[in-house]
This record gives C-alpha cells, sequence and structure tokens, in this order.
C-alpha cells in the first residue's frame, strides 16, 4: 500500500458536495458536530477504534457542547486523499449514532 494521491481542487469540491457539514480549510477538512459531552466522549472511542482499522486518523477536538473533527492525510505530504473524505463518512455514521443514544 503507497502513499494516497492527492486529489485535484474539483475532486475536493464533488467530493464535499456529497458531504454535508463538512468544510475545506486550505488542506484540511473539518466538521463541527452539536453533541453532548459523554455522547461525544463515546463517539470518540468508536472514532479511534475505527481510525486504526482503516489506518486513516482525524484530529479531534472535544469541548463540552461540540466535537470537532479535522482530517488530512499526513503521509500525502498533508494534502487530501480519498481516505480523508471515507474517514469523513465514517465519522458522520458514528456520530450520528452516538447522538441517537438515551444516556440518561
Amino acid at each position: 500500500m503507497g502513499v494516497p494521491a492527492p486529489l485535484s481542487d474539483e475532486e475536493i469540491t464533488e467530493r464535499l458536495a456529497a458531504l454535508p457539514g463538512w468544510e475545506r480549510q486550505g488542506d484540511e477538512i473539518t466538521r463541527t458536530y452539536p453533541i453532548r459531552y459523554h455522547a461525544a466522549v463515546a463517539a470518540i472511542v468508536t472514532i479511534a477504534d475505527r481510525s486504526r482499522r482503516v489506518q486513516h486518523h482525524a484530529d479531534l477536538d472535544l469541548r463540552m457542547d461540540h466535537l470537532r473533527a479535522t482530517i488530512t492525510t499526513h503521509d500525502a505530504d498533508y494534502r487530501l486523499t480519498e481516505a480523508d473524505f471515507d474517514l469523513a463518512a465514517r465519522i458522520d455514521a458514528i456520530v450520528a449514532a452516538h447522538q441517537a443514544l438515551p444516556l440518561e
């Protein structure tokens, strides 16, 4: 498995259109999820597990009322690749599942 190929600006725009809520900031994509603190902690554990399995990781910033995910491909000189958009979709699904779980 080699280094993933960086995407063109057109490819990035196309992939972002399929991921509502995600925004491009330079050579990263980012999304902020409004989510309760303890639900976010549980989501982070699942995100870490899935990230390990696909060998691609996001930077995660946990706050009291939100979780921010930022993704780029470090192995591709911090450029955006297909792996970033795959991970973004996985994170969307994980956060959605954890928001649906009652924690009371």
